[in-house]
């Protein structure tokens, strides 16, 4: 084929002889097709190629990308045959098999595939590329099961045996699905997945079954990166794998479930302990499941090293230094909320103080603090527990979220009565958070005296320090992100030029931005008569307040983050 189709690309004037022997020069050095070695040169296009083919043969062409496959044929054909031949099966009607192929001129393709299936086979012509990528979406690349296969082989002996799962039960109820679950690939797929996670600085590891492929993503630095696409075919012992470590029930398939996964992982002859937060929901393929990595050398209880600028630190040190009153950390999900409540509770605990949390859930735990996990399935909320915290002498207490009116009432009357109240909301903003307990049914009195400090928070991936490089911003753009005619001269931006450190992102970990509004006594008159989220900022801004814009912009300068990172995460 490869010198046909050589003469007849030469014939239609698409290449010239020369071209032709360096692309023949080409294959016998590093092997392929020569339609793939022509393209990879920049001589030819693929679709060029196949229109050719199309023309010369009298076969009619076809574009994959846009062409519907049935699925239900795909099954006709080996995976194999479909490799070895570059062929993918389309359709069938009646007693006739329609098959893409590279090369219409491969009778022994067609005859083999007549006698295997028993059909009459059609061909058409498709691009070598679109038959690769349709092979790989239909059967899984052959490359991706060896490298399987090999990373399952070489496991053995390494991270697969550095993880030990602390008190595993054994009994369960499916018989079938254990088994898989327990075949000493899975279990080292799965090992391979978790240990992966932890050297890459993931936070979250999603399994997610879909129609044709299953996706592992992780999310690394805040952006969801995809990892891996195992073989279809390991789908259900990959989930029951995870649910039996997390001991969920394997046979409950159409409920959300929630468990743990408490590991130790043996790193460099030093032992790591590991949690692995677990949450399964039905989908429509199957069970998909979200891990969070609990890691406490992750955990950053020192306060000046979160990203508080040195004024927004002062002033949300002398909050929680108060002996009574509440202060409140809001913000998205993700956006290290409750980092910075323990933060406060280490700089806080003391042999002197009674610290009490309710929290849902327990994610890391610390000495010397009462922690009560949340169980709303036998009456255990926020409300209640707080409650009972309040006959138990608290100093302080930490609730992990207030959600309702109740929560919200007795928190402030925990905050009026001699306690210092911790917790969290889901606003947007600091001055939103008083309109937000407002409209929980809070009164303005009660919200203005209660309220000591609250500070709103996101996180913003940090620029690599091993490729930071200066970037030429736009005058205008600069002034649309918020940066003042007088700072623009004297502001630097950098950015992260991509480097084998940060993954080619630029980006490595992750920094706060914090917006840490002060409830002074004006802004509890304000607070008094109603006044909108809009009024506080204004106030809050001209008593100095630094918005998350602004903490952002200051980072930028810093060279800490980019422009980008910011407008992303913040509003003007």
């Amino acid at each position: 084929m490869s010198s046909r189709l050589g003469e007849i690309l030469i014939k239609e004037n698409l290449i010239t002889s020369d071209q032709l022997k360096q692309a023949l020069d080409h294959q016998k050095a590093g092997g392929g097709r020569l339609g793939t070695c022509l393209m990879k040169l920049g001589i030819i296009s693929d679709d060029e190629i196949t229109g050719v083919l199309s023309r010369q043969y009298g076969v009619p062409s076809i574009n994959l990308k846009y062409y519907e496959v049935d699925v239900t044929v795909i099954k006709l054909i080996p995976q194999d045959t479909a490799v070895r031949y570059q062929i993918v099966p389309l359709s069938r009607v009646g007693s006739t098999l329609t098959i893409a192929m590279t090369d219409p001129t491969n009778v022994f393709a067609m005859d083999d595939i007549k006698f295997m299936t028993g059909f009459n086979v059609e061909p058409v012509v498709a691009s070598e590329t679109a038959i690769a990528e349709a092979i790989a979406k239909f059967y899984g690349t052959a490359e991706s099961e060896e490298a399987l296969t090999k990373v399952m082989k070489d496991l053995a002996g390494e991270d697969g045996a550095d993880l030990e799962l602390a008190n595993e039960e054994q009994e369960m109820n499916l018989a079938e699905l254990e088994r898989a679950a327990e075949e000493a690939p899975i279990i080292k797929l799965v090992n391979l997945i978790l240990t992966d996670a932890v050297k890459r600085g993931a936070s979250d590891i999603h399994i997610e079954p879909y129609e044709k492929e299953v996706r592992v993503r992780f999310r690394i630095d805040g952006i969801l990166q995809a990892v891996m696409s195992p073989p279809m075919k390991l789908r259900d012992a990959i989930i029951s794998r995870i649910k039996i470590m997390a001991k969920l029930d394997i046979s409950e398939k159409r409920l959300p479930q929630d468990g743990r996964i408490m590991i130790k992982y043996r790193k460099e002859g030093r032992i790591k302990d590991l949690d692995f937060r677990v949450s399964t929901i039905p989908a429509l393929y199957g069970e998909k499941i979200v891990m969070r990595l609990l890691d406490k050398e992750n955990l950053r209880l020192d306060m000046t090293k979160l990203g508080f600028e040195p004024e927004s630190l002062a002033k949300f040190e002398r909050a929680i230094l108060r002996p009574y009153g509440m202060v409140l950390v809001t913000g998205p999900t993700g956006s290290g909320k409750t980092n910075t409540l323990y933060s406060s509770i280490a700089k806080l605990n003391t042999p002197e103080t009674n610290i009490m949390t309710a929290e849902d859930p327990v994610e890391f735990q610390l000495a010397g603090v009462n922690q009560v996990q949340m169980k709303d399935q036998i009456g255990l909320n926020f409300a209640a527990a707080l409650r009972a915290f309040l006959r138990q002498d608290p100093n302080i207490i930490l609730v992990g979220e207030i959600r309702d009116f109740e929560t919200a009432e007795i928190a402030v009357k925990a905050a009026l009565t001699g306690h210092l109240v911790l917790s969290t909301l889901h606003t947007n903003d600091a001055p939103s958070t008083i309109s937000r307990l407002m409209n929980m049914g809070i009164e303005p009195f009660l919200v203005a005296t209660s309220v000591n400090l609250i500070c709103a928070q996101r996180l913003v991936r940090k620029i690599c320090t091993n490729c930071k490089e200066v970037l030429s911003v736009p005058h205008q753009a600069m002034l649309d992100a918020g940066y003042t005619e007088e700072e623009i001269p004297k502001t630097q931006i950098y950015i992260g030029r991509g480097c084998g450190t940060c993954n080619k992102t630029g980006y490595k970990g992750r920094v706060g931005l914090y917006e840490v509004m002060e409830i002074s006594d004006e802004l509890r008159e304000l607070v008094l008569v109603g006044a909108s989220a809009l009024e506080l900022k204004k106030k809050a801004v001209d008593n100095g307040m630094l918005s998350l814009r602004r903490s952002g912009l200051t980072k930028v300068a810093l060279g800490m983050t980019t422009i980008e990172e910011v407008v992303r995460e913040t509003v003007l």
